[in-house]
């Protein structure tokens, strides 16, 4: 459950795409919201990591360092692996 202070990152992965939000659920509201539809370039791994870095950069801008990673009920493996290695990577603490 994400509050104000740390909110909870949901995951959703699709055949083809994955994106992720962030979401106060205390406060029934999402903080921000992205997908890997712009992204053309690589595997879809490579894509879910270029997610995780670009998505870690406006959460933080946002003024959260520490989250609730929700995976969904998904693997961790794969694509969810990578964007959470890079959400990691990029400075965000879970």
């Amino acid at each position: 459950m994400g509050t104000a202070l740390r909110p909870r990152l949901s995951v959703f992965r699709s055949l083809k795409h994955i994106e992720a939000q962030l979401i106060n659920d205390s406060a029934k509201r999402t903080i921000l919201g992205m997908k890997d539809l712009k992204i053309k370039k690589g595997t879809k791994i490579d894509r879910a990591s270029v997610l995780g870095e670009t998505f870690a950069k406006e959460i933080l801008s946002k003024g959260y360092k520490k989250i609730v990673f929700d995976r969904g009920g998904y693997q961790y493996h794969g694509r969810i692996k990578a964007l959470a290695e890079a959400l990691r990577k990029g400075g965000i603490e879970f």
